[in-house]
């Protein structure tokens, strides 16, 4: 099983004043980015309060297209004033079966962590399996 759920602030940069117009044509790439995707999950992009952000969630059988990973690393390339948190759940990622994984986005870079609130998985958030 593989589920995820995040989301991503669209920035040109770090810095305060942003060239709109700039983050309008990077935005306007992402939306083709994010279409050619193909989602059938969760995979919005829209503007709030003037400000592009990225939502995304899904629960498929194996990890499969879309490829939320590289998601978050084209963003990190392309507009590396963004920021978001993505949380993933698979359970045939070797030595991370168990665990919800972050894969956090910011300054440009795609870290990943242990959740440490859900994590592991079970017991906390799910009973051991029993015959």
């Amino acid at each position: 099983m593989f589920e995820y759920h995040g989301w991503i602030r669209v920035r040109e940069s770090a810095a305060d004043a942003n060239d709109d117009a700039r983050l309008r044509r990077i935005v306007d790439k992402f939306k083709l980015h994010i279409a050619q995707m193909d989602s059938p999950y969760l995979l919005d992009l829209r503007w709030m309060n003037g400000e592009p952000f990225v939502h995304l969630g899904g629960y498929s059988n194996h990890r499969s297209s879309p490829d939320v990973v590289e998601l978050f690393e084209h963003v990190a390339v392309v507009a590396p004033g963004s920021y978001g948190l993505l949380h993933v759940r698979d359970d045939e990622d070797p030595g991370h079966e168990n665990e919800v994984i972050v894969l956090r986005l910011v300054r440009g870079m795609v870290t990943q962590h242990t959740e440490a609130l859900l994590s592991p998985c079970v017991p906390t958030v799910e009973d051991p399996f029993t015959d």
